[in-house]
């Protein structure tokens, strides 16, 4: 399966914000917008002309994208589900990428960033409702129980994550059992549980070109 490889501290200057892909280090005065927050490269420190029209959609597409470590094809396919179903496409797009088991991993504080998540999911460490589920883009649903294996539940990041996850909190559409290594999903989230800066619909408009 594709992926990115490379340095991820570079996504987070080319979209001026924290995305929030390097863990821990994102809430440290290492975070790389902290200390250079400007986009990578010669030129990154130049004055240009700011983005108009297609420029400032491709832009949020891309920020989209990289918060949730999807890549192109499988974000267009994403969007055409959205499409197809009753309601507005943009949060219908956004909801779909909030219930992936690898974003639900991350958000109950089982891991430290998505990227990570997505590698304790592939690695047989999360199971879904008693069984174990290796696919992150799986679909969580309502009254899902997410938990982390028995075994696994000695591992030294894992358990980092959910001290750290503590004080973080976790969203109002799920519940955490830090004790047992669990969580339930009390409900599907909606378009006010998600408080990233997003405007999803200049995703619509893009691919509506």
């Amino acid at each position: 399966m594709a992926r990115y490889k490379g340095p991820v501290c570079r996504l987070c200057r080319r979209e001026r914000m924290k995305l929030f892909l390097k863990g821990d280090r994102c809430f440290k005065e290492k975070c790389a917008i902290e200390r250079r927050g400007y986009p990578p490269g010669q030129h990154g420190t130049r004055r240009g002309r700011r983005a108009q029209g297609y420029g400032i959609q491709l832009r949020e597409k891309q920020r989209v994208k990289r918060i949730y470590g999807v890549l192109e094809k499988q974000f267009r396919i994403y969007f055409k589900n959205a499409d197809r179903k009753k309601g507005i496409t943009g949060e219908n797009l956004l909801v779909s990428l909030e219930r992936r088991l690898d974003n639900v991993v991350y958000s109950l504080g089982f891991a430290g960033s998505r990227a990570q998540a997505r590698q304790f999911t592939r690695h047989g460490h999360v199971q879904v409702n008693g069984r174990k589920v290796t696919i992150p883009s799986y679909q969580i649903r309502p009254e899902d129980e997410v938990t982390i294996r028995e075994k696994s539940r000695q591992n030294p990041f894992i358990r980092v994550s959910v001290e750290t996850a503590r004080g973080r909190g976790v969203p109002e559409w799920l519940q955490l059992d830090p004790e047992n290594f669990s969580g339930k999903v009390l409900r599907a989230p909606n378009r006010e549980d998600i408080k990233l800066p997003i405007q999803e619909q200049l995703i619509v408009e893009l691919y509506s070109r």
